[in-house]
């Protein structure tokens, strides 16, 4: 797989990386550990070199089936993790300089390493000034504790003030063919301070693969069940999009996935997104994706099919859509 550059420090990664969440939550029935990280070292082996996890994932264990996964293979790999919650008590973000002097220094144990590659703010601290975030995280990356500062779901106010003290190498926020609200602020400011970007649901949840419609019946534990775009009337409603995905795809010999994932990394060279997934054949397809080349034509027809179809539902919860930062 070919590699791209994040940010302006030189963090280089495979175009595509593995998001690593849905092994410990989130998505249904977690894995067991040995399978999560057999499927780990499936995704290094198929060239992937970006693994994104967080100490809220799970919460803890995510990082702890990561750090076995990969501590044979740690000086080849790129791991990407996140503070900002107050895991233990509220779980409201937190992101004071203790706590996130105290979760790096939980995760540098769960993910067996002396250093973290990426370190993000999983959210923004409404009550903690960004500046002390990113100053601590200054003091981290001048201590050899971790390498590059991450923002998530951050937006442009924010992003500007913590990059003047400290480089962002990266932001991670949702994106894809099915929520294209970054396109209309969040990239240009990126483009302009020469921060890269990691997309995390990429294929709008499972939604684009085209293995979802109204009828789909999720299990218990899979957290789409309170996001209101995954209400069956709002799945009626955006049913068109994935249909017309579907049918673009099946022109050009690829999956509905594929054609997602390459849509996105032809928009800009320093897109690096991380679908996630517990099974290896979806792995494998995800990765393919990397090698679909997508001509100026073809964005132009994907453009026109899809522009003018509106997508129906929020992409949170009412709780969690109130912690996007705007």
């Amino acid at each position: 797989m070919h590699t791209r550059k994040l940010g302006t420090l030189g963090l280089e990664v495979s175009a595509i990386g593995f998001g690593c969440m849905g092994i410990s939550q989130s998505y249904g029935e977690p894995l067991p550990v040995e399978d999560g990280v057999k499927l780990i070292r499936d995704a290094y082996a198929r060239g992937i070199t970006l693994f994104d996890t967080a100490e809220v994932y799970g919460p803890y264990w995510n990082e702890e089936v990561v750090g076995e996964a990969l501590e044979p293979i740690r000086d080849n790999v790129v791991i990407a993790t996140k503070f900002g919650f107050d895991i233990d008590g509220s779980g409201v973000p937190d992101s004071r300089p203790s706590r996130i002097r105290q979760a790096v220094e939980g995760s540098l144990k769960r993910l067996r390493t002396d250093r973290i590659d990426l370190l993000y703010q999983h959210r923004i601290d409404r009550n903690t000034p960004i500046e002390d975030v990113a100053g601590t995280v200054k003091e981290l990356i001048a201590e050899g504790k971790v390498l590059h500062f991450g923002m998530s779901e951050a937006g442009v106010a924010n992003i500007r003030r913590a990059n003047a003290v400290l480089p962002v190498t990266a932001l991670q926020s949702e994106y894809s063919l099915m929520w294209r609200e970054p396109e209309e602020q969040i990239l240009p400011v990126l483009e302009e301070l020469g921060v890269g970007f990691v997309p995390f649901s990429p294929l709008g949840k499972g939604w684009l693969t085209g293995t979802i419609d109204q009828s789909t019946t999720f299990l218990p534990k899979d957290f789409r069940n309170s996001v209101p775009r995954f209400d069956p009337e709002n799945r009626a409603a955006n049913q068109e999009l994935v249909d017309t995905v579907r049918r673009i795809a099946a022109e050009k010999a690829i999956t509905p996935a594929q054609l997602a994932l390459a849509w996105m990394l032809a928009q800009n060279p320093w897109i690096a997104p991380i679908p996630g997934t517990t099974k290896l054949h979806r792995l494998e397809e995800n990765i393919a994706a990397a090698s679909v080349e997508l001509s100026a034509g073809d964005l132009s027809e994907i453009e026109l099919a899809v522009s003018g179809i509106e997508i129906k539902g929020d992409r949170y919860s009412p709780i969690n859509q109130a912690r996007i930062d705007r």
